[in-house]
C-alpha cells in the first residue's frame, strides 16, 4: 500500500504511524514537507519530497491576509509537487496531512479519489480560549480580525478532507460544530519503551553540579520559555519554593524563542524575569534546549515537575512527564484537565497564582509518598489511554474503514 504524508515539519505527529506502516515491507511511505531532518530516510526508510512555498505577492499584505497568503503559497507549492508526481505515475492509496498550513487546500483538485485524512490540531478563537486568557496581553480589535482570518485556509481544507483526526476531545470541540461528525479523536500516543522511569538517572548542571533522584529537584521544561506556557508565573513561584525548601534545586529547560503568543519587544522572557526577580541563586539552573537523552534524564530525576499552559494545544512534554511517572503540578486549564485529575494523578493549581503553584510544589517535596502515588497513577493513565501501540490500532481501524467506503465527504 502507498501512504502519502504531508506535513510542514515531517514527521510531526505522524512519527508512530509512519514507523508502523513501514513495519510491513509491502507498504511504502512518501513524505512531502517544507523542512525535515536529514536522518529521516535513515530512521524511517521515508522518501521525502521538499516543497518551497510559492510567493503570492511582492508587497506586504493586510494583517488579516498575511497568514492566509502564506498558506495559499504552501498549498500551491504542494500542488506543484503533487502534479509532478501524478504525471510521473504516482498514485497513493491514502494521504495523511496536517491542516494548519494550507498544504492540502488543492489536494482534491489533483487526486479527487484518494482518501484524505486531515490532522485537526487547533481552530483559532479570539474569545474564550487562548488569545484573551491572560489579561496582561490584551487584544486589539485588529487582533480579533486577524485571529478569525487565520482560519481561512483551515476551513478550505476541512471542507475537502474525508475524515479528520484531533488528538483530544477539547481540541475537537474548538472546531465549528458542523464539522464535528467528520472529526475523530485519536491521540498519536507515546512510545513507552522510551518514556519510562529510571531511578539511576543523573544529570549534570551547567555549573558542574550533578543532580539525581535522591535530590529535591523541581523541573520545568518547555520548547520555549514564554507566557503561553506560564513561564512568567512559574518564575514568580520560585522564591517561595527556594525559601521554604533550602535544599531543593530548580531546573528550567527551554529556549529563548517565542513560538506562541506575542513576541517580546526587548531581550527575552527569561532575561526579563531574571531582572524582575533579581534572581541570583546557584540552586536555579537554566539548561536551555536539552538533547533528547538529557531531557529524558531531567524527567527521571524530578521530585516535582511543573507544567503550565493557557487554553491551547497540550504539550507533548506534560504527557511525557506523566509517562515517566513524574509527580506533576499543572495549571487548572481545560487541555490539562482532560488528562490530569486533581489529587488523583497530579496536582492542579491556578495558572495565575504563583502562591498556589509554590504550595503544591512544596507539598510534593514534603510528601514523597504522595508524589510517588500521583506519579504512578499518571504513568498508569498513559499506559492504558495514550500508549502509541493502542493509537496505531485506532489509526489502522480508521484506515481500513476509510478504504472500504466507511466515510464519505
Amino acid at each position: 500500500m502507498k501512504f502519502l504524508v504531508i506535513h510542514k515539519h515531517l514527521p510531526g505527529q505522524f512519527e508512530h504511524l509512519i514507523r508502523a506502516v513501514l513495519d510491513n515491507s509491502n507498504n511504502e511511505v512518501l513524505g512531502i514537507g517544507q523542512s525535515f531532518a536529514p536522518q529521516l530516510h535513515t530512521l524511517f526508510g521515508l522518501d521525502v519530497e521538499i516543497y518551497y512555498p510559492v510567493a503570492i505577492v511582492d508587497h506586504p499584505l493586510h494583517d488579516c491576509l498575511y497568514s492566509h497568503g502564506e498558506n495559499i503559497g504552501n498549498g500551491l507549492a504542494v500542488a506543484n509537487v503533487l502534479t509532478r508526481l501524478k504525471q510521473e505515475g504516482y498514485e497513493p492509496d491514502i494521504c495523511f496531512a496536517h491542516l494548519s498550513w494550507g498544504e492540502v487546500i488543492y489536494f482534491k483538485d489533483i487526486y479527487p479519489d484518494v482518501p484524505l485524512v486531515g490532522y485537526c490540531e487547533f481552530y483559532y478563537h479570539a474569545v474564550g480560549v487562548d488569545a484573551d486568557f491572560d489579561p496582561n496581553y490584551p487584544l486589539t480589535q485588529n487582533d480579533i480580525y486577524k485571529i478569525r482570518s487565520a482560519n481561512a485556509a483551515l476551513l478550505l481544507s476541512l471542507a475537502s478532507i474525508d475524515v479528520g483526526i484531533s488528538p483530544t476531545q477539547w481540541q475537537k470541540r474548538l472546531f465549528p460544530r458542523e464539522f464535528h461528525q467528520k472529526i475523530k479523536v485519536i491521540h498519536e500516543g507515546l512510545d513507552l519503551s522510551e518514556f519510562k522511569p529510571d531511578s539511576d538517572a543523573i544529570l549534570q548542571m551547567p555549573n558542574g553540579k550533578t543532580l539525581s533522584g535522591n535530590d529535591k529537584v523541581v523541573t520545568y521544561a518547555t520548547r520555549n520559555l514564554e507566557p503561553y506556557r506560564g513561564f512568567h508565573v512559574f518564575m514568580r513561584s520560585i522564591s517561595s519554593i527556594c525559601d521554604k525548601q533550602p535544599d531543593c534545586h530548580i531546573v528550567i529547560a527551554g529556549g529563548d524563542d517565542v513560538a506562541y503568543g506575542q513576541p517580546i519587544r526587548h531581550g527575552t522572557y527569561r532575561e526579563n524575569m531574571i531582572n524582575e526577580l533579581g534572581l541570583e541563586s546557584n540552586r536555579v539552573h537554566f539548561v536551555g534546549k536539552l538533547p533528547r537523552a538529557d531531557y529524558l534524564k531531567l524527567l527521571q530525576i524530578t521530585s516535582a515537575h511543573v507544567y503550565l499552559t493557557v487554553p491551547f494545544v497540550i504539550s507533548w512534554s506534560m504527557l511525557e512527564a506523566m509517562a515517566m511517572g513524574c509527580p506533576i503540578v499543572a495549571s487548572d486549564t481545560p487541555p490539562v484537565k482532560e488528562f490530569l485529575q486533581h489529587e488523583k494523578n497530579g496536582l492542579l493549581a491556578d495558572f495565575f497564582s504563583p502562591e498556589e503553584i509554590s504550595q503544591s510544589v512544596i507539598q510534593l517535596l514534603n510528601n514523597l509518598a504522595l508524589g510517588k502515588s500521583l506519579g504512578e497513577n499518571a504513568r498508569h493513565y498513559i499506559i492504558h489511554e495514550l500508549n502509541s501501540k493502542s493509537a496505531i490500532r485506532k489509526y489502522f481501524n480508521l484506515i481500513n474503514r476509510l478504504l472500504n467506503g466507511g466515510y464519505k465527504i
